[in-house]
């Protein structure tokens, strides 16, 4: 269930999702398990690894029916559906998470590839984003296509539509927004999907995709499927229609497990006046608001009975939560952690390990105290030296 440190004062229950017309008019929800990771560039996909390495490790990994990820989080899932059937999953965990996971996600997280992409972007033919999915397929997915995701669990890498200001998910069977429709079985490459879904504005947005009128299910959008939105796709950021990746999985299941890799944005007593610093702090502003409603929205269901599930953050407090037995993680060091700037620029070793290691600690925290797991904590963490 929630964070505790929400637990302090009352809250009112609300969706922290938006029902759209093609919503069923009730809610029909199964009983399966969706997993949601948010963005936050390395720094959240670093984290989510930890969560990860810790739901395997307690054999849920294997029981999750839906992954659905935006941004940052979209990288760490990328890497997991592309090599599901390779993890090797005996008694319900996989044995070879950590080279099949947590070897190709570390090794991106040693390079940087958005100051990269933006010169390259400027200086030579192709788009930044073009130059971004580029990274993707030369370090982590090659030339697979969606098609190699697995069809248990359902991935959803999300991005927003900029024509349709609606939410643009990508899956093995079919891409859609409701709005301008539907293309069944995607031939659209998995280095594509994730750098639509990363592409933090404004410096690596947008991503256009190329597509032709034919490609849609004829009547399966609401009202835009017509050219150019069935055409030229438009796309930027998930998280900036949902920047905790709820939308395709709260609508559909009863239990949610939320990693949020957002970051902490502190108070400037001197903020920079230039125009771009100026934008970028005003757009940290309002993710950071949108996100604290979200999330209190998640936990507020959470305590009415509405949903099931755990969500914990980079920047929770693991003290809060009601255990006398949680892995040592001083406010201090991971306050820090959260802290690491929105990027995807090479982090060294040793930052990489802590991010894992809060992830993975804090994930435990929660899922022991309201996600129904029983048992002592782990004796130690993935990596030697905790959280800092």
């Amino acid at each position: 269930m929630p964070d505790p440190t929400s637990r302090k004062e009352d809250i009112a229950v609300a969706a922290p999702v938006e029902r759209i017309p093609t919503d069923p008019a009730e809610d029909k929800l199964e009983d399966g398990i969706a997993l949601c990771l948010s963005g936050g560039g390395y720094r959240a996909m670093l984290f989510h690894l930890g969560s990860l390495w810790r739901l395997n490790q307690l054999g849920l990994l294997s029981k999750l029916e839906r992954i659905s990820s935006v941004s940052g989080g979209s990288i760490t899932a990328g890497v997991l559906g592309l090599n599901w059937l390779r993890l090797g999953f005996v008694g319900g965990v996989a044995g070879e998470f950590e080279s099949q996971v947590v070897a190709p996600v570390r090794k991106l997280a040693s390079r940087s590839i958005d100051w990269t992409s933006i010169a390259s972007g400027v200086l030579l033919p192709g788009s930044i984003s073009d130059k971004v999915a580029g990274a993707y397929r030369k370090y982590l997915f090659g030339e697979a296509t969606l098609q190699q995701l697995p069809d248990r669990p359902r991935f959803v890498i999300n991005a927003t539509n900029v024509q349709s200001k609606a939410l643009w998910r990508f899956s093995k069977p079919y891409m859609r927004d409701w709005r301008v429709g539907e293309v069944k079985n995607p031939q659209v490459k998995l280095a594509t999907a994730v750098a639509a879904s990363s592409a933090f504005p404004p410096c690596l947005s947008p991503l256009k995709l190329k597509l032709e009128d034919g490609d849609y299910t004829p009547n399966s959008g609401a009202d835009l499927q017509r050219p150019p939105f069935t055409t030229r796709v438009v796309l930027t950021d998930g998280g900036v229609y949902d920047n905790l990746g709820l939308e395709t999985a709260w609508k559909r299941y009863r239990t949610i497990l939320v990693s949020d890799g957002g970051g902490m944005y502190g108070a400037e007593a001197v903020p920079k006046r230039n125009w771009l610093s100026h934008l970028y702090r005003v757009s940290n502003l309002i993710d950071n608001q949108v996100r604290s409603l979200r999330k209190r929205q998640v936990i507020g269901s959470f305590d009415s009975g509405q949903r099931q599930g755990a969500y914990w953050s980079t920047w929770s407090d693991i003290a809060e939560y009601p255990l006398g037995d949680a892995l040592p993680c001083p406010i201090e060091k991971t306050k820090k952690l959260a802290e690491t700037p929105t990027r995807l620029k090479a982090l060294e070793p040793r930052l990489q390990e802590r991010l894992i290691n809060w992830g993975y600690a804090v994930c435990d925290a929660a899922m022991r105290s309201y996600g129904g797991v029983k048992g002592a904590p782990p004796p130690e963490f993935p990596y030697d030296g905790g959280v800092g």
